[in-house]
């Protein structure tokens, strides 16, 4: 396909991206608020409530960008995201009933991919709103900010996790 599709083509391509891009949107809202659920360690409680409330708040953004290009929700993709992120919760952690320690490492691995996928969601959109009116150039930019602050939130939560569970402690000098 070429990448200068015009008219109808145009149009099919934005609402396939923009509702692979919501499917995404709906799966990385359930990760977020699971996870704000799930970990109470006070290390990580604060940040991951916020990024939860930005997440779900982006998400509605997206869907309101739907609504202003006059694009269907394809339900069935929101669906499938969601039933996808409730099954990746049964993936083998090493244990058979509790989290594996590494849920948080893993899940913000997740999250992290989710977030940057949202911020080139956002560079891609504010570059087609030269062409595309319905399209606000200062609400994307906001949300692209956002999207990059998220990112350098997620990726201190990460070190911090990875610190915590994956360094070894010092073994005692023998005397």
């Amino acid at each position: 396909m070429s990448t200068t599709a015009q008219g109808p083509e145009r149009r099919r391509v934005l609402d396939i991206y923009l509702n692979d891009h919501l499917a995404g949107a709906t799966a990385g809202t359930e990760l977020a608020r699971r996870m704000v659920r799930e970990h109470h360690d006070p290390a990580y409680g604060e940040e991951l409530r916020r990024l939860a409330a930005e997440i779900a708040q982006d998400r509605r953004s997206l869907l309101g960008i739907l609504a202003d290009l006059g694009m269907p929700v394809r339900h069935y993709k929101v669906y499938g995201a969601w039933l996808g992120e409730k099954a990746a919760r049964l993936k083998p952690n090493g244990r058979l009933l509790r989290r594996s320690g590494l849920a948080v490492l893993v899940e913000l691995e997740a999250m992290r991919l989710g977030v940057q996928g949202k911020a080139l969601l956002w560079r891609a959109l504010l570059s087609a709103s030269a062409r595309e009116p319905r399209l606000e150039t200062e609400r994307l930019r906001e949300l692209l900010q956002r999207a990059e602050q998220q990112l350098r939130t997620v990726d201190e939560l990460h070190l911090r996790a990875a610190a915590a569970l994956l360094s070894t402690p010092p073994v005692p000098a023998s005397v």
